[in-house]
Protein backbone atom coordinates (compact mmCIF):
# COMPACT_ATOMS: atom_id res chain seq x y z
CA UNK A 1 0.00 0.00 0.00
CA UNK A 2 0.98 3.92 -0.61
CA UNK A 3 0.17 5.50 3.19
CA UNK A 4 1.05 8.90 3.69
CA UNK A 5 1.13 9.53 7.25
CA UNK A 6 0.45 13.04 8.88
CA UNK A 7 2.39 13.46 11.92
CA UNK A 8 0.84 16.00 14.70
CA UNK A 9 2.58 18.59 16.89
CA UNK A 10 2.89 15.44 19.82
CA UNK A 11 5.40 13.65 17.33
CA UNK A 12 8.10 16.60 18.40
CA UNK A 13 6.52 17.99 21.35
CA UNK A 14 3.79 16.94 24.00
CA UNK A 15 1.62 18.98 26.11
CA UNK A 16 3.63 21.19 28.17
CA UNK A 17 7.13 20.02 26.65
CA UNK A 18 9.56 23.18 26.39
CA UNK A 19 10.96 23.63 22.88
CA UNK A 20 14.39 22.45 23.51
CA UNK A 21 15.82 20.37 21.03
CA UNK A 22 17.12 17.34 23.05
CA UNK A 23 13.67 16.56 23.76
CA UNK A 24 12.13 17.03 20.51
CA UNK A 25 14.72 14.71 19.03
CA UNK A 26 13.73 11.91 21.41
CA UNK A 27 10.32 12.82 20.95
CA UNK A 28 11.13 12.02 17.26
CA UNK A 29 12.89 8.47 17.82
CA UNK A 30 10.00 7.36 19.44
CA UNK A 31 7.51 8.31 16.81
CA UNK A 32 9.81 6.67 14.16
CA UNK A 33 10.07 3.48 16.25
CA UNK A 34 6.20 3.36 15.73
CA UNK A 35 6.14 4.35 12.33
CA UNK A 36 8.82 2.36 11.23
CA UNK A 37 6.56 -0.87 11.07
CA UNK A 38 4.86 0.47 7.68
CA UNK A 39 7.72 1.59 6.27
CA UNK A 40 9.12 -2.08 5.98
CA UNK A 41 6.15 -3.27 4.26
CA UNK A 42 4.61 -0.48 2.79
CA UNK A 43 5.54 2.69 0.39
CA UNK A 44 5.43 5.74 2.92
CA UNK A 45 4.95 9.36 3.18
CA UNK A 46 5.38 11.05 6.01
CA UNK A 47 4.44 14.77 6.66
CA UNK A 48 4.61 16.97 9.81
CA UNK A 49 3.60 19.59 11.78
CA UNK A 50 5.93 22.60 12.51
CA UNK A 51 3.61 25.27 14.81
CA UNK A 52 5.94 25.61 18.05
CA UNK A 53 9.21 25.85 16.44
CA UNK A 54 7.93 28.83 14.13
CA UNK A 55 6.74 30.68 17.10
CA UNK A 56 10.64 29.86 18.31
CA UNK A 57 12.37 30.98 15.64
CA UNK A 58 9.77 34.10 14.73
CA UNK A 59 10.46 35.49 18.02
CA UNK A 60 14.36 35.15 17.72
CA UNK A 61 14.37 37.00 14.60
CA UNK A 62 12.01 39.82 16.40
CA UNK A 63 14.45 40.28 19.32
CA UNK A 64 17.69 39.81 17.00
CA UNK A 65 19.07 43.61 17.45
CA UNK A 66 20.76 42.56 14.21
CA UNK A 67 18.07 42.37 11.67
CA UNK A 68 16.39 45.64 9.78
CA UNK A 69 13.41 43.34 9.79
CA UNK A 70 12.51 40.02 11.04
CA UNK A 71 12.87 36.71 8.69
CA UNK A 72 9.55 36.49 6.61
CA UNK A 73 7.08 33.40 7.46
CA UNK A 74 7.88 31.24 4.69
CA UNK A 75 11.36 31.40 5.08
CA UNK A 76 10.68 30.71 8.69
CA UNK A 77 8.64 27.69 7.50
CA UNK A 78 11.89 26.48 5.24
CA UNK A 79 13.87 26.73 7.84
CA UNK A 80 11.58 24.57 10.38
CA UNK A 81 10.95 21.72 7.41
CA UNK A 82 14.66 21.33 7.66
CA UNK A 83 15.44 21.22 11.36
CA UNK A 84 12.54 18.70 11.65
CA UNK A 85 13.17 17.11 8.70
CA UNK A 86 16.68 16.27 9.52
CA UNK A 87 16.02 14.76 12.90
CA UNK A 88 12.98 12.70 11.26
CA UNK A 89 15.61 11.76 8.63
CA UNK A 90 18.08 10.53 10.79
CA UNK A 91 15.87 8.46 13.28
CA UNK A 92 14.61 6.71 10.13
CA UNK A 93 18.00 5.99 9.33
CA UNK A 94 18.68 4.57 12.10
CA UNK A 95 15.56 2.54 12.55
CA UNK A 96 15.70 1.38 8.80
CA UNK A 97 19.35 0.30 7.89
CA UNK A 98 19.78 0.18 4.22
CA UNK A 99 16.68 1.50 2.75
CA UNK A 100 16.77 5.23 1.25
CA UNK A 101 15.17 7.79 2.58
CA UNK A 102 14.70 11.73 2.19
CA UNK A 103 13.57 14.81 3.88
CA UNK A 104 12.52 17.60 1.62
CA UNK A 105 12.00 21.23 1.61
CA UNK A 106 8.84 21.72 -0.53
CA UNK A 107 6.53 24.53 -1.47
CA UNK A 108 2.73 24.28 -1.16
CA UNK A 109 1.24 26.39 -4.05
CA UNK A 110 -2.13 28.79 -3.06
CA UNK A 111 -3.90 30.94 -5.06
CA UNK A 112 -3.02 34.95 -4.83
CA UNK A 113 -6.52 35.88 -4.72
CA UNK A 114 -7.70 33.49 -2.17
CA UNK A 115 -10.07 35.09 0.48
CA UNK A 116 -7.63 34.06 3.48
CA UNK A 117 -5.90 37.28 2.47
CA UNK A 118 -8.13 40.09 2.85
CA UNK A 119 -9.07 38.24 6.51
CA UNK A 120 -6.07 37.17 8.06
CA UNK A 121 -7.23 34.94 11.01
CA UNK A 122 -4.74 32.59 12.13
CA UNK A 123 -2.57 33.07 15.37
CA UNK A 124 0.75 33.23 15.65
CA UNK A 125 3.83 34.31 17.74
CA UNK A 126 3.49 34.50 21.27
CA UNK A 127 0.82 36.95 23.38
CA UNK A 128 1.53 41.21 23.82
CA UNK A 129 -0.82 43.71 24.88
CA UNK A 130 -2.70 46.09 22.62
CA UNK A 131 -0.21 48.99 22.90
CA UNK A 132 3.06 46.70 22.45
CA UNK A 133 1.12 44.95 19.69
CA UNK A 134 -0.48 47.91 17.66
CA UNK A 135 3.47 49.17 17.80
CA UNK A 136 4.95 46.06 16.48
CA UNK A 137 2.23 46.22 14.09
CA UNK A 138 3.15 49.93 12.99
CA UNK A 139 6.67 48.78 12.57
CA UNK A 140 6.81 45.80 10.78
CA UNK A 141 3.36 46.05 8.56
CA UNK A 142 1.56 43.43 10.89
CA UNK A 143 -1.95 42.57 11.04
CA UNK A 144 -2.72 41.97 15.12
CA UNK A 145 -6.19 41.43 16.63
CA UNK A 146 -7.17 40.31 20.52
CA UNK A 147 -7.10 36.77 21.04
CA UNK A 148 -8.62 36.17 24.48
CA UNK A 149 -6.90 39.11 27.39
CA UNK A 150 -4.40 39.32 24.62
CA UNK A 151 -3.12 40.28 21.19
CA UNK A 152 -1.16 38.62 18.54
CA UNK A 153 -0.47 38.75 15.42
CA UNK A 154 -2.46 36.88 12.57
CA UNK A 155 -1.65 35.99 9.35
CA UNK A 156 -3.85 34.76 6.31
CA UNK A 157 -4.38 31.01 6.24
CA UNK A 158 -5.20 30.11 2.31
CA UNK A 159 -6.24 26.97 1.10
CA UNK A 160 -3.72 24.44 -0.47
CA UNK A 161 -3.62 23.76 -3.93
CA UNK A 162 -0.52 21.94 -4.98
CA UNK A 163 2.34 20.62 -3.19
CA UNK A 164 4.96 22.18 -5.81
CA UNK A 165 7.42 19.09 -5.70
CA UNK A 166 4.56 16.86 -6.00
CA UNK A 167 6.13 14.84 -9.22
CA UNK A 168 9.71 14.63 -8.12
CA UNK A 169 8.40 12.87 -3.82
CA UNK A 170 6.11 10.54 -6.47
CA UNK A 171 9.30 9.20 -8.52
CA UNK A 172 11.17 9.07 -5.04
CA UNK A 173 8.38 6.97 -3.68
CA UNK A 174 7.96 4.33 -6.89
CA UNK A 175 12.06 4.00 -6.54
CA UNK A 176 11.41 2.83 -2.60
CA UNK A 177 12.51 5.73 -0.46
CA UNK A 178 10.92 6.53 2.36
CA UNK A 179 10.10 10.76 2.04
CA UNK A 180 9.63 13.22 4.85
CA UNK A 181 7.84 16.76 3.19
CA UNK A 182 5.42 19.17 3.14
CA UNK A 183 6.50 20.12 6.92
CA UNK A 184 3.94 22.51 8.26
CA UNK A 185 1.92 22.47 5.09
CA UNK A 186 4.88 23.65 2.96
CA UNK A 187 6.33 26.79 2.36
CA UNK A 188 3.35 28.98 1.02
CA UNK A 189 3.97 30.56 -2.47
CA UNK A 190 1.59 31.93 -5.66
CA UNK A 191 2.56 32.53 -9.21
CA UNK A 192 2.99 36.47 -9.90
CA UNK A 193 1.87 37.91 -12.60
CA UNK A 194 4.77 36.52 -14.76
CA UNK A 195 4.35 32.95 -13.58
CA UNK A 196 7.19 32.93 -11.24
CA UNK A 197 6.95 31.44 -7.72
CA UNK A 198 7.10 34.09 -4.66
CA UNK A 199 7.11 33.16 -1.12
CA UNK A 200 3.99 34.68 1.00
CA UNK A 201 3.63 35.60 4.49
CA UNK A 202 1.12 32.82 5.59
CA UNK A 203 0.56 29.59 7.45
CA UNK A 204 -1.30 26.72 5.64
CA UNK A 205 -2.78 24.21 7.62
CA UNK A 206 -0.68 20.97 7.75
CA UNK A 207 -3.22 18.42 7.18
CA UNK A 208 -5.20 20.22 4.69
CA UNK A 209 -1.66 20.02 2.96
CA UNK A 210 -1.24 16.22 3.36
CA UNK A 211 -4.80 15.47 2.07
CA UNK A 212 -3.78 17.46 -1.03
CA UNK A 213 -0.47 15.39 -1.44
CA UNK A 214 -2.15 12.04 -0.46
CA UNK A 215 -4.61 12.57 -3.15
CA UNK A 216 -1.70 13.60 -5.75
CA UNK A 217 0.26 10.66 -4.80
CA UNK A 218 -3.06 8.17 -5.69
CA UNK A 219 -2.45 7.14 -1.70
CA UNK A 220 -4.04 3.86 -0.42
CA UNK A 221 -4.39 5.42 2.87
CA UNK A 222 -4.29 8.57 4.69
CA UNK A 223 -3.88 8.73 8.35
CA UNK A 224 -3.75 11.82 10.66
CA UNK A 225 -1.63 10.47 13.92
CA UNK A 226 -1.90 12.68 16.93
CA UNK A 227 -2.81 11.90 20.35
CA UNK A 228 -6.08 11.14 20.52
CA UNK A 229 -7.28 7.43 20.45
CA UNK A 230 -10.50 8.57 18.30
CA UNK A 231 -12.51 11.40 17.38
CA UNK A 232 -15.28 11.87 19.70
CA UNK A 233 -19.02 12.86 19.21
CA UNK A 234 -20.15 15.48 21.48
CA UNK A 235 -16.91 16.09 22.75
CA UNK A 236 -16.81 17.10 26.17
CA UNK A 237 -20.76 16.28 27.49
CA UNK A 238 -21.88 13.76 29.73
CA UNK A 239 -22.60 11.88 26.35
CA UNK A 240 -19.58 11.78 24.13
CA UNK A 241 -18.72 8.77 22.68
CA UNK A 242 -16.11 7.38 20.45
CA UNK A 243 -16.35 6.72 16.65
CA UNK A 244 -15.07 4.23 15.45
CA UNK A 245 -15.97 3.54 11.53
CA UNK A 246 -17.51 6.48 9.96
CA UNK A 247 -18.46 8.39 6.27
CA UNK A 248 -17.54 11.68 5.64
CA UNK A 249 -21.03 12.81 5.52
CA UNK A 250 -21.43 11.31 9.25
CA UNK A 251 -18.31 12.66 10.39
CA UNK A 252 -19.23 16.41 8.64
CA UNK A 253 -22.87 16.45 10.60
CA UNK A 254 -21.11 16.86 13.99
CA UNK A 255 -19.30 19.79 15.59
CA UNK A 256 -16.01 20.09 16.02
CA UNK A 257 -13.77 22.73 17.09
CA UNK A 258 -11.87 25.42 14.42
CA UNK A 259 -8.60 25.04 16.30
CA UNK A 260 -8.06 21.82 17.23
CA UNK A 261 -10.16 18.80 15.67
CA UNK A 262 -11.97 20.55 12.71
CA UNK A 263 -9.20 20.52 10.04
CA UNK A 264 -7.97 16.99 10.95
CA UNK A 265 -11.98 15.95 10.27
CA UNK A 266 -11.96 18.35 7.17
CA UNK A 267 -8.96 16.90 5.69
CA UNK A 268 -10.04 13.27 6.22
CA UNK A 269 -13.08 13.94 5.30
CA UNK A 270 -12.38 15.61 1.97
CA UNK A 271 -9.45 12.95 1.15
CA UNK A 272 -12.01 10.08 1.17
CA UNK A 273 -14.40 12.14 -0.86
CA UNK A 274 -12.48 12.66 -3.57
CA UNK A 275 -10.63 9.82 -3.90
CA UNK A 276 -13.22 6.63 -2.09
CA UNK A 277 -9.71 5.76 -0.21
CA UNK A 278 -9.28 5.48 3.57
CA UNK A 279 -8.79 8.23 5.87
CA UNK A 280 -8.02 7.63 9.90
CA UNK A 281 -7.74 9.85 13.03
CA UNK A 282 -5.82 8.35 15.94
CA UNK A 283 -2.72 7.83 18.24
CA UNK A 284 0.73 8.05 16.59
CA UNK A 285 1.93 4.86 18.67
CA UNK A 286 -1.38 2.63 17.12
CA UNK A 287 -0.75 3.54 13.77
CA UNK A 288 0.09 -0.04 12.52
CA UNK A 289 -3.10 -0.92 14.96
CA UNK A 290 -5.74 1.76 12.93
CA UNK A 291 -4.41 0.55 9.34
CA UNK A 292 -5.81 -2.56 10.63
CA UNK A 293 -8.81 -1.13 11.64
CA UNK A 294 -8.95 -1.77 15.01
CA UNK A 295 -7.77 1.54 16.39
CA UNK A 296 -8.45 5.11 15.47
CA UNK A 297 -11.65 6.59 13.56
CA UNK A 298 -11.69 5.14 10.46
CA UNK A 299 -13.35 7.16 7.53
CA UNK A 300 -14.25 5.19 4.31
CA UNK A 301 -17.36 6.29 2.15
CA UNK A 302 -19.11 3.13 3.30
CA UNK A 303 -17.89 3.04 6.98
CA UNK A 304 -16.16 -0.19 6.88
CA UNK A 305 -12.12 -1.09 6.27
CA UNK A 306 -11.37 -5.05 6.11
CA UNK A 307 -9.24 -6.46 8.13
CA UNK A 308 -7.16 -8.31 6.33
CA UNK A 309 -3.72 -10.04 6.45
CA UNK A 310 -2.68 -8.16 2.98
CA UNK A 311 -2.53 -4.96 5.19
Amino acid sequence: MRIVAALGGNALMRRGDRPDADLQRTNVMSAVRSLAPLAERHELIITHGNGPQVGVLALESVLDPNLTRPYPLDTIGAETQGMIGYWILQALQNALPGRQVIAMINQTLVSAVDPAFDDPAKFVGQVYSQEEANKLAREYGWTVKPDGDHWRRVVPSPKPVRVVETRLIRELVRGGTVVVCAGGGGVPVFRNDVGQLEGVEAVIDKDLTAAVLAEMLEADAFLILTDVPRVMRRFGTPEQDEIKHTTPHELRSQDFPAGSMGPKVEAAAGFVERTGDMAAIGRLDQCVHILEGTAGTIVTPNATWPLTSTL
